[in-house]
């Protein structure tokens, strides 16, 4: 097998002459050109600081009511997240967890008729109830937390 390892093809050769270039105008700065570079930014900020706040403040609103208003939310409004519902739960040892099969029965811990719980990437944001809709399962929400207590949970 031949190989083409001393051949370079134009396109590879201008993106290696744009780097060149690029390396030649950043010049060839020494560390302690760099530290006299930090100092003087240090000495004179080019740019007023806000003060760092708490992680465990939470946001600050107007009342102290937590709302979707401002800039400070806009950015995150469309990160999806994880909701799931909750029937019930229960702890079993790894002995019965081996001896399930098909048509074996778990006994929850919840009730027959209580609200599931509803769960925002596994933290509890409201309770609900079954409901079919357009022939799939779906939740209607009977309870739902409060914002300012949802925020207390993630703390």
């Amino acid at each position: 097998m031949a190989s083409d390892m001393g051949t370079t093809t134009p396109e590879e050769q201008a993106l290696a002459d744009e780097w060149a270039a690029a390396l030649a105008e950043a010049g060839d700065a020494s560390q302690d050109d760099i530290d006299a570079l930090m100092n003087q930014g240090a000495a004179a900020p080019s740019s007023p600081r806000a003060p760092m706040e708490e992680f465990g403040s939470g946001p600050k609103a107007a009342g102290g009511l937590v709302t979707l208003d401002g800039p400070n939310l806009d950015v995150i409004l469309d990160i999806p997240v994880s909701i799931s519902m909750e029937v019930g739960n229960t702890d079993i040892t790894i002995r019965n967890l081996l001896q399930l099969n098909q048509g074996s029965v778990i006994e929850l811990d919840r009730l027959a008729g209580e609200p599931l719980d509803v769960l925002v990437n596994g933290t509890l944001i409201a309770h609900g109830e079954v409901v079919v809709v357009n022939e799939k399962f779906g939740i209607r929400l009977t309870d739902v937390i409060s914002p300012s207590e949802r925020i207390k949970k993630l703390r």
